[in-house]
This record gives structure tokens, C-alpha cells and sequence, in this order.
């Protein structure tokens, strides 16, 4: 049975959709076969792969609410062994159409049972936020990963989403579990950098990933290209690290 991973953290603008989008990568890279599932409106991880989200004549949304069937969605990529489930703006609707649906939290584990056999990992990009859509993503998932970034307003709220993980895995999702933490846009040059990384480590303990990943150009550059970034720079430092991260991925999973 596949594994479904989400990558969560209601702070936007922490590195959550690159991270999502280059280690789906990367896993695929590896030889596992992968869907990444672009649950998040902004549709970024989307446009990431280079499609063009308000072209598409059918999106995650009516995955979603049961009107196609996942194949109908499903797109392959460049990359070998990983394809894509898309979404643009039309998810945003969901958060209002799923309050009067019952078992509205399930509906996303309920439409996933269907195809994860057909994979080694799905991957599911969340929104910046903690609202209908994120708790469904959490309740379908075995496992959270959560991108944190070295800096003093990512520990804020911070409390907020272990809250809602604890809540979910009481109440909703018992097989729920903290993958790991991903420290992202790492500047080793700033003390603050330093100090909150010493804070988050203290935090979470064993549950860091001991791969940070730096301030990259070439990263943030990628996705304009519609291209992970061991495409579009392979040799360059943003490359490396979500390799190395994703070797640590893979051994703790598997």
C-alpha cells in the first residue's frame, strides 16, 4: 500500500511547495513511483511542473467532489515515475462546498483509497492555512512533513499547527505521525539564523531532518522554468540538499 505524505505549515512563504514539489521529485528520481497532489488553491506546485493551471479543463476540485475519476486529472511530468494531480484557483470553493457534506474531513482519504495502490508515495501540498482543505489532507495522510523557516516569525504559530496535528491524530487520524522537520531557507551568515535553528532543534528533537536547506538562486528560480530543480541546476547547492534530504526521507520511511 502507498504512503500518503503532506507537507503543512499555515505560515505561507516557508519554502512548502518547493520543498513539496523538488523531494516528490527526487523520490521519483530514485525509482518510487509518485503523484504529488497540488491541494492548494495558489495552484504553485502546479505551475511548478510548468502547466498552466487556469487552462486545465479539469482540476483536484472535481477530483475532490467525486464529479471525475483521479485519471481523469492525473497528468505525468518530466520527471520519470512522478505525475501530478492539479488545482488552480476552483479548489478555493471546496472550503465553502464541503461544510454541508457528511464526513466532510474524509472526503479527500476517502477519494485517495481508490488510487493509492497505484503508487509508492503520494505527495499532497497543502494550503497556507488551517482550514477545511488542510484537515482533510491531514486525516488522509500516514505521515506530516513540515518545511520551517530559520527565522524569528516561523516559531509563531508554530504551537498553533502541533495543536491541530495533536487534535487530528486524537480524534480523526490515529496512524497520524511527524515525518520530520525540513529547516528551510538556511543562511549560516545571520545569528538569528542560528539562534532560532538552535530553538527549533531543541523543539523537536530527532524529529529534524539534519539537512538544512540553504538560500538558493537557482531554487528560487526553478519553478518559473516549470522545472525541479535538478533540471534547471543540478550541480548547484539548492540541488544537493534535496537530495541529501530526500535520502534521509526515504531511509525513514523505508
Amino acid at each position: 500500500m502507498g504512503k500518503i505524505i503532506c507537507f503543512s505549515n499555515q505560515k505561507g512563504g516557508v519554502g512548502k511547495t518547493t520543498t513539496a514539489i523538488n523531494l516528490a521529485a527526487f523520490v521519483a528520481k530514485k525509482g518510487r513511483k509518485s503523484l504529488l497532489l497540488d491541494f492548494d488553491p495558489q495552484g504553485n506546485s502546479t505551475s511548478g511542473f510548468g502547466l498552466e493551471k487556469n487552462q486545465l479543463e479539469l482540476t483536484c476540485y472535481d477530483f475532490l467532489m467525486g464529479d471525475c475519476e483521479a485519471s481523469d486529472v492525473i497528468c505525468p511530468t518530466m520527471v520519470e515515475n512522478l505525475s501530478i494531480l492539479p488545482c488552480n484557483i476552483d479548489l478555493a470553493a471546496a472550503e465553502v462546498d464541503l461544510v454541508s457534506v457528511p464526513s466532510r474531513e474524509s472526503v479527500l482519504k476517502n477519494r485517495l483509497a481508490e488510487i493509492r495502490n497505484d503508487y509508492d508515495y503520494i505527495f499532497i501540498d497543502c494550503p497556507p492555512s488551517l482550514g477545511l482543505l488542510t484537515l482533510n489532507a491531514l486525516v488522509a495522510s500516514d505521515s506530516v512533513v513540515i518545511p520551517i523557516q530559520s527565522e524569528f516569525f516561523a516559531l509563531e504559530g508554530l504551537s498553533q499547527l502541533m495543536n491541530t496535528i495533536k487534535i487530528v491524530k486524537m480524534r480523526l487520524n490515529s496512524n497520524l505521525n511527524i515525518n520530520g522537520v525540513v529547516l528551510t531557507m538556511y543562511d549560516t551568515r545571520t545569528t538569528m539564523s542560528k539562534q532560532v535553528t538552535a530553538e527549533i532543534y531543541k523543539y523537536f528533537g530527532e524529529k529534524m531532518y539534519t539537512v538544512p536547506i540553504p538560500r538558493n538562486v537557482r531554487l528560487v528560480e526553478s519553478p518559473s522554468f516549470g522545472v525541479p530543480i535538478f533540471l534547471h541546476s543540478p550541480t548547484s547547492s539548492g540541488a544537493k540538499a534535496y537530495d541529501a534530504l530526500t535520502e534521509q526521507f526515504l531511509q525513514r520511511e523505508e
